[in-house]
């Protein structure tokens, strides 16, 4: 059963001035609490990472990566070298994953939550709580857990590993994208070692659960469901994350999706 996307008093009528006064006074509410919690994540994440009050060495993400590439080694299961390298002269087609990553994590998200909110004001409250849970579990992961991403082993210090036994690719800085690691000043006010867990996948699916439910149309819920499946290909390819920074990531959403259940029933209790 679908929950009504508008209020019994609002169909087949125009909004009251009272009511488009709540509701833009809500939507700034919404905005502000979003922006701001995105700021605190953004500070305290760079805080605990490759630069910042609290950052990690270099030697602490790089042994966390060989504990990674290991324990997948140990599974069967390290095959993210393996893949880039089939696809590493395909220049369009790394191009179009670097910019698949640096966008639509951002654009989905937004673009989820500012349908939920219009449609499904009540799901939009639970998703919303659940999506900021998990955002900031991720924080606790970055901040025990540095981590250098495959793009980084065999990169010079400050922020690689010089690990000449990997031969994974940057591919933004080969191929190109929106934006670029190299740049010094992303450098200085971003996180390279914020891999464990994967918040791409963990935003991405969070969006497929959001919307599967409620999409009508059968090729929009299909789109939704390849939509994680494409970020976890797209995560990797591009050497930002191990396959397993992914799983970290529903982990995370998972319990990120109960507790907001939870406040949610102690809430309406």
């Amino acid at each position: 059963m679908y929950l009504r996307s508008t209020p019994p008093e609002r169909q087949g009528g125009a909004l009251t001035s009272v009511e488009t006064a709540a509701d833009q006074k809500r939507w700034w509410k919404e905005i502000l609490f979003i922006l701001g919690f995105y700021l605190i994540y953004a500070r305290i994440r760079n805080e605990f990472g490759s630069n910042g009050l609290f950052a990690a060495d270099t030697t602490t993400a790089a042994d966390n990566a060989r504990r990674v590439i290991n324990l997948e080694k140990k599974i069967g299961l390290f095959f993210e070298e393996e893949l880039q390298s089939f696809f590493i002269d395909w220049g369009w087609f790394l191009w179009f994953w670097n910019v698949f990553y640096g966008s639509l994590h951002f654009v989905v998200t937004i673009g989820t939550g500012i349908f939920l909110f219009r449609k499904f004001p009540a799901r939009f409250l639970k998703y919303r709580t659940g999506l900021a849970i998990t955002t900031a579990l991720g924080l606790v992961g970055f901040a025990t857990f540095p981590l250098m991403p495959p793009r980084l082993l065999s990169t010079p210090p400050p922020y690689g590993g010089s690990m000449t036994d990997f031969a994974f690719v940057d591919t933004l800085s080969v191929h190109g994208g929106l934006w670029s690691f190299d740049s010094g000043t992303l450098q200085a006010i971003s996180n390279q070692w914020a891999a464990m867990p994967s918040l791409h996948l963990a935003w991405a699916a969070w969006c497929a659960l959001a919307l599967i439910p409620i999409l009508k149309s059968r090729w929009a819920r299909v789109t939704m469901w390849a939509y994680p499946l494409a970020t976890s290909f797209g995560i990797v390819v591009t050497a930002n994350h191990y396959w397993i920074d992914g799983l970290a990531g529903l982990v995370v959403l998972m319990v990120g999706m109960e507790c907001a259940k939870l406040i949610a029933r102690i809430r309406f209790r």
